[in-house]
Protein backbone atom coordinates (compact mmCIF):
# COMPACT_ATOMS: atom_id res chain seq x y z
CA UNK A 1 0.00 0.00 0.00
CA UNK A 2 1.26 3.46 -0.84
CA UNK A 3 1.38 5.71 2.22
CA UNK A 4 0.35 9.33 2.60
CA UNK A 5 4.05 10.26 2.27
CA UNK A 6 4.14 8.87 -1.25
CA UNK A 7 0.77 10.29 -2.25
CA UNK A 8 1.51 13.72 -0.79
CA UNK A 9 4.95 13.80 -2.43
CA UNK A 10 3.30 13.31 -5.81
CA UNK A 11 0.82 16.07 -5.01
CA UNK A 12 3.66 18.44 -4.02
CA UNK A 13 5.56 17.68 -7.22
CA UNK A 14 2.44 18.18 -9.30
CA UNK A 15 1.62 21.44 -7.51
CA UNK A 16 5.14 22.73 -8.18
CA UNK A 17 4.88 21.73 -11.84
CA UNK A 18 1.48 23.37 -12.31
CA UNK A 19 2.41 26.58 -10.48
CA UNK A 20 5.93 27.02 -11.81
CA UNK A 21 6.69 30.65 -12.53
CA UNK A 22 10.48 30.34 -12.33
CA UNK A 23 10.54 31.39 -8.67
CA UNK A 24 10.58 29.38 -5.48
CA UNK A 25 7.09 28.51 -4.27
CA UNK A 26 6.47 28.90 -0.53
CA UNK A 27 5.49 25.70 1.26
CA UNK A 28 2.57 27.49 2.91
CA UNK A 29 1.09 28.09 -0.55
CA UNK A 30 1.47 24.45 -1.53
CA UNK A 31 -0.01 23.33 1.80
CA UNK A 32 -3.00 25.63 1.35
CA UNK A 33 -3.71 24.56 -2.22
CA UNK A 34 -3.29 20.87 -1.41
CA UNK A 35 -5.09 21.09 1.96
CA UNK A 36 -2.22 19.30 3.70
CA UNK A 37 -0.64 20.26 7.01
CA UNK A 38 2.40 22.49 6.45
CA UNK A 39 4.18 20.73 9.32
CA UNK A 40 3.73 17.35 7.66
CA UNK A 41 4.85 18.74 4.30
CA UNK A 42 8.03 20.11 5.91
CA UNK A 43 9.06 16.55 6.74
CA UNK A 44 8.19 15.28 3.28
CA UNK A 45 9.93 18.03 1.29
CA UNK A 46 13.07 17.69 3.42
CA UNK A 47 13.40 14.10 2.17
CA UNK A 48 12.57 15.19 -1.37
CA UNK A 49 15.36 17.80 -1.32
CA UNK A 50 17.80 15.27 0.15
CA UNK A 51 16.75 12.79 -2.55
CA UNK A 52 17.39 15.27 -5.36
CA UNK A 53 13.80 15.78 -6.49
CA UNK A 54 13.47 19.38 -5.28
CA UNK A 55 15.63 22.34 -4.46
CA UNK A 56 14.76 24.62 -1.58
CA UNK A 57 15.70 28.12 -0.49
CA UNK A 58 14.99 29.76 2.84
CA UNK A 59 14.28 33.37 3.69
CA UNK A 60 12.41 36.04 1.75
CA UNK A 61 11.49 34.71 -1.68
CA UNK A 62 12.26 31.19 -0.52
CA UNK A 63 10.35 28.00 -0.99
CA UNK A 64 10.72 25.01 -3.28
CA UNK A 65 10.94 24.24 -6.95
CA UNK A 66 11.63 21.28 -9.18
CA UNK A 67 15.24 20.44 -10.05
CA UNK A 68 14.29 19.32 -13.54
CA UNK A 69 11.52 19.80 -16.07
CA UNK A 70 8.23 18.10 -15.07
CA UNK A 71 8.47 15.74 -18.06
CA UNK A 72 11.78 14.44 -16.70
CA UNK A 73 10.20 13.01 -13.52
CA UNK A 74 8.44 9.68 -13.26
CA UNK A 75 5.89 8.80 -10.61
CA UNK A 76 8.00 5.69 -9.96
CA UNK A 77 11.09 7.63 -8.89
CA UNK A 78 9.00 9.79 -6.55
CA UNK A 79 7.38 6.74 -4.95
CA UNK A 80 10.67 4.84 -4.69
CA UNK A 81 12.25 7.74 -2.82
CA UNK A 82 9.33 8.23 -0.47
CA UNK A 83 8.23 4.62 0.06
CA UNK A 84 11.57 2.82 -0.03
CA UNK A 85 10.21 -0.15 -1.92
CA UNK A 86 7.03 -1.03 -3.70
CA UNK A 87 7.75 -4.75 -3.55
CA UNK A 88 4.71 -6.89 -2.97
CA UNK A 89 6.48 -9.48 -0.82
CA UNK A 90 9.39 -9.27 1.61
CA UNK A 91 11.62 -11.66 -0.32
CA UNK A 92 11.68 -9.23 -3.28
CA UNK A 93 12.15 -6.05 -1.23
CA UNK A 94 15.95 -6.17 -1.12
CA UNK A 95 18.45 -5.83 -3.93
CA UNK A 96 19.25 -9.54 -3.71
CA UNK A 97 16.63 -12.22 -3.21
CA UNK A 98 18.35 -14.47 -0.68
CA UNK A 99 15.25 -16.40 0.36
CA UNK A 100 16.20 -19.98 1.16
CA UNK A 101 13.05 -21.18 -0.62
CA UNK A 102 13.77 -19.26 -3.81
CA UNK A 103 14.64 -22.35 -5.85
CA UNK A 104 11.47 -24.23 -4.84
CA UNK A 105 8.97 -21.38 -4.41
CA UNK A 106 6.18 -21.90 -6.88
CA UNK A 107 4.65 -18.48 -6.17
CA UNK A 108 7.81 -16.41 -6.67
CA UNK A 109 7.36 -16.01 -10.46
CA UNK A 110 3.88 -14.60 -9.88
CA UNK A 111 5.16 -12.03 -7.36
CA UNK A 112 8.03 -11.08 -9.68
CA UNK A 113 5.63 -10.59 -12.58
CA UNK A 114 3.33 -8.48 -10.43
CA UNK A 115 6.22 -6.32 -9.19
CA UNK A 116 7.42 -5.78 -12.75
CA UNK A 117 3.93 -4.64 -13.79
CA UNK A 118 3.76 -2.18 -10.89
CA UNK A 119 7.27 -0.90 -11.64
CA UNK A 120 6.56 -0.47 -15.34
CA UNK A 121 3.25 1.27 -14.62
CA UNK A 122 4.69 3.87 -12.23
CA UNK A 123 7.92 4.40 -14.17
CA UNK A 124 5.85 4.78 -17.33
CA UNK A 125 3.89 7.67 -15.80
CA UNK A 126 5.51 11.08 -16.11
CA UNK A 127 4.63 13.96 -13.82
CA UNK A 128 3.29 15.73 -16.92
CA UNK A 129 0.82 12.88 -17.47
CA UNK A 130 -0.91 14.04 -14.28
CA UNK A 131 -0.58 17.76 -14.89
CA UNK A 132 -3.75 19.79 -15.44
CA UNK A 133 -3.98 21.68 -18.70
CA UNK A 134 -5.94 24.56 -17.17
Amino acid sequence: MISTRGRYAIRVMLDLAENDNGSYIPLKDIAARQEISKKYLEIIVKDMVAGGLLVGASGKGGGYKLCRKPEDYTVGEILDLMEGTLSSVACLAGKVNDCPRKSVCRTLPMWEEYDHMVHDFFYGKKLTDLKSET
